[in-house]
């Protein structure tokens, strides 16, 4: 097992999420993998936090990753939130991206977790993925 493809997973995570028409369509540009500084916009996608283990097999070197993306917003109400989690799971599950290293062997939504933030001013969906990556 090595992790040295998780640089390279996350960034064409990022990229696909970036680039997605229907997640651009709901919250622009608005997609993080680090929060800046400053105001943030009402609604944004946010990459979370990542545990990896070894699944190396007869073939090779493998791991699996469990991440999180988050869509938070300031809006009352789970609609807008809801409608960017269902665009970010659409523009991943069953995605076949192709990393600068190593393999993507399947990516696929797991789970999703809502609740309110902000003293139920605002709400957050963490959406959980999994993805299968060899090292060759």
């Amino acid at each position: 097992m090595t992790y040295a493809v998780s640089a390279a997973l996350q960034s064409a995570v990022y990229a696909a999420v970036s680039a997605d028409p229907g997640v651009a369509a709901i919250v622009g540009g608005a997609v993080y993998d680090a929060l800046p500084s400053g105001t943030l916009p009402g609604l944004y996608v946010s990459l979370g936090p990542e545990n990896v283990r070894v699944e190396d097999d007869q073939t090779g070197s493998g791991s699996a990753h469990r991440f999180v993306i988050s869509v938070i917003t300031d809006v009352p109400g789970f609609r807008a939130a809801k409608e960017a989690a269902g665009a970010v799971s659409d523009a991943l599950h069953e995605t076949d991206l192709t990393l600068s290293r190593g393999r993507l062997v399947s990516l696929r939504f797991q789970r999703a977790r809502a609740y309110q933030i902000d003293k139920s001013a605002g709400r957050r969906i963490d959406l959980t993925f999994r993805a299968r990556v060899e090292d060759n």
